[in-house]
Parts: C-alpha cells; sequence; structure tokens
C-alpha cells in the first residue's frame, strides 16, 4: 500500500475560513479490480480507466498513468471516478504538476490556484465536473498535450477529483475539503539526463555536560535532483570516530521514494544513542537506482563536552600541582 497524503491551500469558506484540503495519491489495495489498482481515501476512488484490448491482462489495470511521446504530440486517455459512499456525489475534475514536498519527500500535487507549468497546463479533460451516484462509476476522457517546445525528461502529475462539497471540522472554523488524485507519470523523449547531488550535511546534538546524559542526535541532509530524470534515491550514512572506529552506520536508506526533476528535500536521519566520548566526521553517499548516480557529503561531529572536559583537566591538573606541592614541603621539612 503506497498512500501519499498532503494539505493543500484552497478558496474561503463563508467570509473568513480557509478550508484544508486533503489530498490521497497512491495505490491501494482493494477489491475487486480495476479498484486494487486505484487511489482512494474510503469513500471514492480515482484510478485509469480499463484498456479496450482486454487481451492486455498487465495492461487492463493499470496503477497509474504511465505516457511517453515526443513533444508536440498528443497523448488521450480515460480516468474512472468511483463513488463508495451511499449517496451521489459530485466532483470536480482537474489535473496538475507533482512535487516532493519538502520534509518527507512524499508525493503532492499543485493547488488549482497555484501555477502549473507541465502536466497541470497540457492536460484537458472532458469534463471539470461529474456527479457520480451511489455505489456508480463516471469515466472521462482526457488528453495531454505535449507543446513542441516541452523540454525532455519525466513531467510527474496527477488528475484529481475533488468533493465539491465543503464541510465543517468539528470544533473549528475550518472547512475541510477531500480530493484523490490519479498519478501520471509523463516522459517526453529526448535527451535524458540524470543528475543527483547532496548538500547541507549538519549534525545536530546537544551535548551534555556529562558524558551518557545526552538526547539522540541527528543527521541531516539536502537531496537535490538537478536532472530531468526522476530519481530512486538509496543513502547510506557511516560516522567514524576515534581511531576509525564506524560509530554509527545505517545503509540503504529509501527517503524518498522518488525523487522528481527539479525537486530538492531535506531529510534528518535519527542516530539512537551515539558514543558519550567521541568525535570524528560523517560520511554519505547518495546513489540512484541501479548505481549509475553516486553523490557523496560529509560533515564533523562530536559528542564530547570539550568546555566539560577541559575543566576537569585542569582540575586534574591543579590537583596533582597541589599534590606535588605538598609533597616537596613535606620532604623540605624533615630534618637532615
Amino acid at each position: 500500500m503506497n498512500l501519499a497524503r498532503t494539505q493543500l491551500r484552497h478558496h474561503r469558506y463563508a467570509a473568513v475560513v480557509i478550508a484544508a484540503l486533503t489530498l490521497a495519491l497512491g495505490l491501494l489495495t482493494a477489491s475487486p479490480p480495476p479498484v486494487a489498482y486505484a487511489a482512494d481515501n474510503g469513500r471514492w476512488s480515482v484510478f485509469p480507466a480499463e484498456k479496450a484490448d482486454k487481451a492486455d491482462k498487465a495492461g487492463s489495470h493499470r496503477a497509474y498513468f504511465r505516457m511517453k511521446a515526443d513533444p508536440g504530440r498528443t497523448v488521450q486517455d480515460e480516468v474512472t471516478v468511483s463513488n463508495l459512499a451511499k449517496e451521489p456525489v459530485t466532483f470536480l475534475l482537474y489535473a496538475a504538476d507533482a512535487y516532493n514536498t519538502p520534509r518527507d519527500g512524499g508525493f503532492a500535487v499543485r493547488e488549482p490556484t497555484e501555477k502549473q507549468r507541465s502536466v497541470g497546463v497540457w492536460t484537458r479533460l472532458e469534463r471539470t465536473e461529474v456527479r457520480v451516484p451511489a455505489g456508480g462509476r463516471a469515466t472521462v476522457p482526457f488528453t495531454v498535450a505535449i507543446p513542441r517546445t516541452a523540454s525532455p525528461g519525466d513531467h510527474p502529475g496527477a488528475v484529481i477529483a475533488l468533493d465539491k462539497r465543503v464541510a465543517r471540522a468539528k470544533g473549528t472554523g475550518v472547512g475541510v475539503r477531500q480530493a484523490v488524485g490519479a498519478r501520471i507519470y509523463l516522459q517526453v523523449n529526448g535527451e535524458r539526463k540524470p543528475g543527483l547531488s547532496v548538500q547541507d550535511v549538519t549534525f545536530d546534538y546537544d551535548v551534555p555536560l556529562l558524558p551518557g546524559l545526552g538526547k539522540d542526535a541527528s543527521v541531516t541532509y539536502t537531496l537535490v535532483n538537478n536532472g530531468n530524470v526522476q530519481l530512486e534515491p538509496r543513502v547510506d550514512l557511516k560516522a567514524k570516530g576515534l581511531f576509525g572506529r564506524t560509530s554509527f552506520d545505517s545503509a540503504g536508506n529509501k527517503l524518498p521514494a522518488e525523487l522528481m526533476p527539479g525537486q530538492r528535500v531535506r531529510i534528518t536521519q535519527k542516530w539512537a544513542a551515539p558514543p558519550p566520548l567521541d568525535w570524528g566526521s560523517v560520511e554519505l553517499t547518495a546513489s540512484d537506482k541501479g548505481g549509475e548516480l553516486v553523490e557523496s557529503g560529509s560533515t564533523a561531529y562530536r559528542t564530547v563536552n570539550w568546555g566539560v572536559l577541559v575543566t576537569l583537566a585542569l582540575v586534574v591538573v591543579f590537583l596533582a600541582m597541589g599534590v606535588t606541592v605538598r609533597r616537596r614541603r613535606a620532604r623540605s621539612a624533615v630534618p637532615s
């Protein structure tokens, strides 16, 4: 099950109330097909319509829209909205560009009021509003007209079905609207230039006054897709401390699951119970699926409080000096 959610700003409800729009996009498991390949929120689902060619068993039930075309060409397809509720519902239909949420890298889409640059601009639905009876379905054709000037590479997006109704959230003045979308993965033919970079690697830790009393540490970094190909990044983290000893090793992190072209994601990796007296460097290696792209970054770390150590060292030195002075005085006081 792969369900991505995000909250989007929408139009004002009544005079001053802002509606929060919850959007579900992804692959949910349900029964029977093709709902098994649909994104849904339990009340309605959105998915690519079944292909007319019944012999194409692998393609008749699709999880997402996957399209590939040259600049200047038009792609045609159909989207189906299934009403799982016990009452009829009117939906607003629109297409939107996709992006990665900055903090967790989730799949999200632009609001209808936001500026669209690719799929959201190129897609035209035959109907932008449908009323679906209880337990019924509506299938709407649409076209994606790719301009001749379209840049080659991957252009993710989605077709969204938004509940036209606005419900009031209990105990608040906020109106809530929900939407569900079927993802579109559009590839415009041309030169493909994958690109990946690692930026701003930092180590965060509240160094305690006394060793061993600190909380968990964290390593934060930014992954940037500076190419035109969608990536499935993998990140390996390794911290090497005193004498080259490995203090932390976290391999195979796959966040985000997909990093879209032109997107950047800030990710924080928890480091539980770091060693109390240690310092060294954190090495980060990011690669794409298949290892075609490999980028690295690093940052220094320490889990020891230098001020406390220096103070303790000075105390030890002063105590040692005091003991030495007393011994010398004791020796000089003994008659020869």
